[in-house]
């Protein structure tokens, strides 16, 4: 704890190769990499170094120098335009899912980057393949493309709510007690497919404590400026909470591998929650080995041609 709180003002000191260096090492701590053998419950929703107040001014200024480092690799990402990176974001109501996309991603430049939410499909999503409304949205090379819920829904909702997979119009002899595992096996190959094309997957679930939402449910229903974000329907959800617990923990052990990785985020703790998908965000962006495009001599001599106008204009 105490290694972990210097760390954090040490930080600001480090070289842009220091700090993806330590990136690296502090993300992994939360990756699951190959799901088998995982268990939620060696991840706790409040698995964060507890600081007094004079030492949190310092998390921010961690994650500003995290965003400025990711906008600097988007920057050569774009440019380069041969990698696309999916970053999907998967949790609970009030897990801070919008939080983190909003402070992480701030720095990026908007042409680089698009943000896709996934409510309730429409009937035209409903007349497609359970990922179909998905693919529409994946990112061109050069850009990072954000999934807010994304085709997990399809194993996490769905699967506590079997009413709903009855309604989408798929042949009764196709819905079986081998579905889930079915698509499990689907998405392993659509994201591997991703990976074998350029197209580097990571994902995020956001793990807020049972407690933690509560207290954020009633913030949202005491403070006017908030009652827009909550809804009667998120306190149902909760009712289900050891359903989805079981579902989240099935999923995360059947489609986490080591080229498309999911990370197990403490997400009691928001400023630190964000310091750990910035830190996986880099990360991602590092194994791209990222340069600009190497220009031709004659691209250097033009170029050089121009400059000697320009420097001749009266």
């Amino acid at each position: 704890m105490v290694q972990e709180k210097r760390s954090l003002s040490e930080i600001s000191n480090l070289s842009r190769e220091e700090l993806v260096e330590r990136a690296k090492k502090f993300s992994k701590r939360y990756c699951v990499g190959e799901g088998k053998g995982f268990r939620l419950k060696d991840f706790n929703a409040d698995d964060f170094p507890k600081l007094k107040k004079e030492e949190k001014p310092a998390v921010k200024e961690v994650l500003q120098l995290g965003v400025q480092a990711l906008a600097a690799m988007q920057d050569i990402m774009y440019a380069q335009d041969k990698w696309s990176l999916l970053i999907i974001f998967q949790a609970m109501d009030a897990a801070g899912k919008d939080g983190a996309i909003k402070h992480v991603m701030s720095g990026l430049n908007p042409q680089g980057c698009q943000v896709s939410s996934f409510k309730s499909p429409t009937a035209e999503d409903l007349d497609h393949d359970f990922m179909w409304r998905c693919q529409k949205q994946l990112p061109e090379r050069g850009r990072i493309g954000i999934f807010n819920r994304s085709y997990y829904e399809e194993v996490l909702v769905v699967r506590v709510h079997e009413q709903i997979l009855r309604a989408q119009k798929m042949p009764e002899k196709l819905i079986t007690k081998k579905i889930w595992d079915e698509r499990f096996k689907d998405i392993r190959n659509f994201e591997k497919y991703l990976q074998r094309n350029g197209t580097i997957v990571i994902k995020f679930f956001l793990n807020v404590s049972k407690k933690e939402q509560k207290k954020r449910f009633l913030e949202r229903i005491e403070n006017p400026d908030k009652n827009w974000k909550f809804s009667a329907s998120d306190f149902k959800e909760r009712g289900f909470w050891k359903e989805y617990m079981n579902a989240y923990e099935d999923m995360i052990i059947n489609t986490s591998t080591e080229e498309s990785p999911w990370y197990v985020v403490p997400a009691d703790d928001k400023p630190y929650a964000r310091i750990v998908v910035a830190s996986a965000v880099i990360n991602a962006m590092n194994s791209m080995d990222l340069a600009y495009p190497k220009v031709s001599r004659e691209k250097i001599a033009e170029l050089e041609k121009v400059k000697q106008e320009l420097l001749s204009e009266e």
